[in-house]
């Protein structure tokens, strides 16, 4: 399923995966909520909660969408988070992989703390 993602000036297109978390996340569009940033991660509360499950990884990659259990959140992933290694994108804590944006991600690091992101199906 194809979604749209807008804060402020930027959107960007993403595909959720066919696993049970990105079904369930699916099913709570379209939604709002508020950014929190941890380095070049945008991360946003949903009315989502899910375990981990067989998609769980603590590296990612850009542009990876991820559940994190922990925070019942969306995390976007662009880039290297204050816990990250040389060359590799690093979770706070595990995350299950729920889908990609689809192109750059390059804008997403415009998007700032305390602004609302609006989740939406194409």
């Amino acid at each position: 399923m194809n979604m749209l993602i807008q804060a402020g000036e930027i959107a960007i297109h993403a595909e959720l995966a066919d696993t049970p978390t990105a079904r369930e996340i699916q099913e709570t569009l379209p939604l709002e909520a508020e950014v929190m940033t941890w380095g070049q991660e945008i991360y946003f509360e949903i009315p989502v909660e899910r375990a981990l499950d067989h998609t769980a990884r603590e590296v990612v990659e850009n542009g990876d969408l991820g559940y994190w259990p922990t925070g019942r959140a969306i995390c976007i992933f662009f880039g290297p988070t204050p816990v990250s290694g040389p060359n590799e994108i690093r979770p706070a804590s595990a995350v299950n992989i729920v889908g990609r944006v689809i192109g750059e991600t390059a804008g997403l690091k415009q998007v700032k703390a305390g602004q609302i992101i609006r989740l939406s199906r194409l």
